[in-house]
């Protein structure tokens, strides 16, 4: 029998700096109370995971380029974060039977709402183990897990948990610029960067407000049961 579980007060919020939804899912952490959260960034930023080194090379290239750089608490390393991109955090308390044991592991059941997501598009999806291509960023490195479309990266997570709550948060670019990338995080081009792909490289018109509406609704219907 599939267990019910408490609901979940869900958010499409308004367009703000990366640094403002890191904010954001940190509060929504501290809450310990289940919830959703889907927005669009309107800044160029790089963040970086809570264990990598305040003075690493791609940080210091991108700040370099007047570019802000943000410390998530999460883990993983950095990611490349445009206007127009989408963050998603589900945060849950440590005893909502959502979390599982294997939430280290439970890339794909958190994120089923991104793969339901785009079957609405009619594209397929399906969370892999991350290519190994690349150290520094985030997408193509040798951890966690990495939503793939036609065998190209779309999105990737990471997460935190503390004594009271478990915060999973990822990205979904609406575009892709890999000449960027690939010169702030020392890639070959043509080369890693181009084992990436974007909302806009797939094809998928919907204006990116609208994106965040539909990806709230399927990130909610998705975690609104316990998942096997």
């Amino acid at each position: 029998m599939i267990d019910p579980a408490s609901p979940l007060r869900t958010s499409v919020d308004p367009r703000r700096e990366f640094a403002g939804y890191r904010d954001l899912h940190e509060g929504m952490l501290r809450a310990a109370r289940p919830r959703v959260s889907v927005g669009v960034v309107r800044d160029l930023s790089v963040s970086y995971g809570v264990a990598e080194a305040e003075g690493a090379s791609y940080l210091r290239r991108a700040r370099a380029e007047g570019i802000a750089t943000v410390r998530r608490s999460s883990g993983g390393s950095g990611i490349v974060h445009a206007p127009g991109d989408l963050v998603w955090a589900i945060v849950l308390p440590r005893s909502d039977p959502r979390v599982g044991r294997d939430f280290v592991r439970a890339y794909d059941r958190f994120g089923r709402g991104l793969v339901s997501l785009l079957a609405e598009w009619g594209r397929e999806g399906r969370w892999v183990a991350a290519p190994g291509l690349s150290v520094e960023y985030c997408p193509l490195s040798t951890r966690g897990l990495v939503l793939e479309v036609d065998g190209r990266v779309l999105a990737a997570a990471a997460q935190h948990l503390t004594g009271t709550a478990l915060l999973h948060h990822g990205t979904l670019p609406r575009t892709l610029d890999r000449t960027r990338i690939a010169r702030w995080f020392d890639l070959a081009s043509p080369g890693p960067v181009d084992r990436l792909t974007s909302l806009d490289d797939l094809g998928i018109p919907d204006p990116a407000d609208e994106v965040a509406r539909k990806l709230a609704d399927h990130l909610r219907s998705s975690l609104s049961v316990r998942g096997t």
